[in-house]
Formats: structure tokens, C-alpha cells, sequence
């Protein structure tokens, strides 16, 4: 992991403290990983809402994070 990718990992953590983060090497599937520490309810889960969500980058991992708690804040969680 570079000195950058950690950078946004310690970001990611400050500003997502209920995931863990890890990145996987493994052909077809996405590189970065955020997994829930606490299971989600199921009227979150019909909103859309998800316990790990995978990206291509941490990019597109940010978004989808902050995507994932307007979900939530919809939800009043």
C-alpha cells in the first residue's frame, strides 16, 4: 500500500468509523473493501444500504460510503 492509499485510509476511518477497510488482490474482483462492524437492520437493507461494499479504487470507495450514509440519514438512523 502506498503512502497515499494509506493517507486515505486513515481518512476513510476518521470519517466512516463503523467499517473495516482492507484491500484485496484478487483477479476479478474489486481491490478495496469496506466491511460494516454491525449488521444493518432490514428496512436498511430494502433502502439500499449494504454491510461490505467493494470498489475499484478508494475514490470510488469514498463516494460509495458517503452514498451509503445519506441512505441511512434518509432513514433517520
Amino acid at each position: 500500500m502506498t503512502e497515499y492509499e494509506q493517507r486515505l485510509i486513515s481518512l476513510l476511518v476518521s470519517t466512516h468509523p463503523g467499517w473495516r477497510y482492507e484491500a484485496r488482490d484478487l483477479p476479478g474482483l474489486p481491490r478495496w473493501w469496506a466491511t460494516r462492524y454491525y449488521p444493518l437492520r432490514p428496512d436498511q437493507r430494502a433502502a439500499g444500504a449494504r454491510d461490505v461494499l467493494g470498489r475499484t479504487t478508494l475514490h470510488r470507495l469514498a463516494r460509495a460510503l458517503a452514498h451509503h450514509d445519506e441512505i441511512l440519514h434518509n432513514l433517520r438512523y
